[in-house]
């Protein structure tokens, strides 16, 4: 029997059926969700050999909710016989990762190579071909501004964006963005990416150099720079600030938007699943129900009603036939809403999990040094030997590091690569006395909240 071929769908043919989708009536929206699905998951049956014994005793006929869920460490550990595609293996992938030059460049010419951050254990790698890049593409063409004369103003001063995050890995942000870069060089003009790992005096240079219309980054990266555009030190006036990686707070987004004169965005999206909810105008995330499938679930993976927030959700992506993710596990905290919303659209919409993690406050040779959390996470994440941290910030520049490292792993030896990287950056930031010990204790969550921070700055 031939194989079946995946869909090939190009980024004009993806922004032409996210706009068609949404004009649908919501009887045929919910055909074209099912139709999908149900394509998806038989290609998976028939192409890859992982789906298709986990699927063996599920019925010809079936709904999403018999289908087992599965998780990172689970695809991770089967990756050869989950991906679609015989010819790929995990150890090839993994010596073209090997390269940070090939980052936003695609392996065997056909995919572009992603990875999560594995704060709890070895990092996802996944693989995106053209359709997925092109769907990831068309969502946010069509539904990434919340309110509509932003698009307007921002063609209008020459449609120049610049993104800033951590780079020295294949994230998400970074690789999309280099990626474009590449196969567009003449983009230079219009399009620039910024590392989160630079001292802030670097990137507020850069960003006074490019004059973006468009900024985007982290939260607690992109707060930094309010004191910087206050003092007069950054002077850019950018019409829209996109941020992501990260819970945006109220807070931050009213001091952002005031600083800057301009409205702050979000979304929801991760790696596996590229944006699963646009923000509207009304502050409520929208899912894309086009192209994913979201479910609400408590810890034993049981349907958790709207209005009440879940412990974790279970993804299904419906446009990467190369790595299938059908009812994939998700640790974010959300609430799932079917009321009506003011703006108008009538797709349910997430309420998510406020977790942010604390800017640390340093003392370096020219005075006090912030530096965003997330930059510390990228630098902590990337030591193999440990599976699990927690960065706490003492005054008088202690830091006390809690770690869990990985199987075969000495946790000393884990702390001594850690120490290391540490060291190293933060003298990057100006910060070089620095006092870094290892913790007798365990990583931990809050005691009365229950939420976990990756950095906690005590000096309060």
């Amino acid at each position: 029997m031939k194989q079946k071929q995946s869909p090939k769908i190009g980024l004009l043919k993806g922004v032409i059926l996210c706009t068609r989708y949404q004009k649908q009536p919501k009887e045929a929206q919910a055909l074209i969700q099912q139709r999908r699905l149900h394509a998806l998951v038989e290609y998976a049956r028939e192409n890859s050999p992982y789906y298709a014994k986990l699927y063996h005793y599920i019925p010809k006929s079936w709904s999403l909710s018999e289908l087992p869920p599965v998780n990172k460490r689970e695809l991770m550990s089967h990756f050869d016989e989950w991906v679609t595609d015989r010819d790929v293996e995990l150890a090839d992938v993994q010596t073209f990762m090997q390269d940070l030059d090939n980052v936003g460049r695609k392996f065997r010419k056909r995919w572009l190579v992603f990875s999560t951050s594995g704060s709890t254990g070895n990092p996802l790698i996944t693989l995106a071909d053209n359709t997925t890049n092109n769907i990831m593409g068309a969502i946010n063409t069509t539904r990434a501004f919340a309110q509509k004369d932003t698009l307007k103003k921002f063609f209008a001063r020459g449609g120049k964006s610049i993104g800033i995050f951590a780079t020295g890995g294949f994230y998400l942000s970074n690789g999309t963005i280099r990626s474009r870069l590449l196969a567009m060089p003449w983009k230079k003009r219009q399009m620039a990416l910024s590392s989160a790992l630079l001292p802030i005096p670097e990137i507020v240079s850069q960003l006074n150099a490019f004059q973006p219309a468009m900024i985007g980054g982290y939260p607690s990266h992109l707060e930094l720079l309010i004191s910087e555009r206050e003092s007069g030190r950054l002077s850019i006036s950018p019409v829209v600030i996109m941020t992501g990686g990260e819970y945006l707070s109220d807070d931050v987004r009213k001091r952002l938007s005031a600083a800057f004169d301009c409205p702050v965005q979000t979304n929801y999206s991760c790696t596996e699943g590229g944006t699963i909810a646009n923000e509207c105008a009304a502050g409520h995330f929208h899912i894309n129900e086009d192209w994913v499938i979201v479910e609400p679930v408590d810890m034993e993976n049981r349907p958790v009603p709207d209005g009440v927030q879940a412990e974790k959700i279970l993804l299904t992506n419906l446009f990467n036939y190369t790595q299938p993710f059908i009812r994939y596990e998700v640790t974010d905290r959300v609430v799932r809403h079917s009321e009506a919303c003011p703006c108008g659209n009538p797709a349910p919409w997430l309420t998510l999990e406020g977790r942010n993690d604390d800017v640390l406050h340093l003392n370096g040779s020219k005075g006090k040094v912030r530096i965003a959390p997330l930059s510390v996470y990228a630098i902590l994440k990337e030591v193999h030997g440990i599976r699990r941290f927690q960065l706490l910030c003492h005054p008088e520049n202690r830091l006390e590091l809690r770690l869990e490292p990985t199987e075969g792993t000495m946790r000393e030896d884990a702390f001594e690569d850690a120490r290391n990287a540490l060291n190293a950056y933060l003298a990057l930031q100006g910060v070089a006395e620095v006092m870094i010990t290892l913790s007798a204790e365990q990583p931990k969550q809050h005691e009365k909240s229950g939420k976990f921070k990756h950095i906690l700055n005590m000096d309060v």
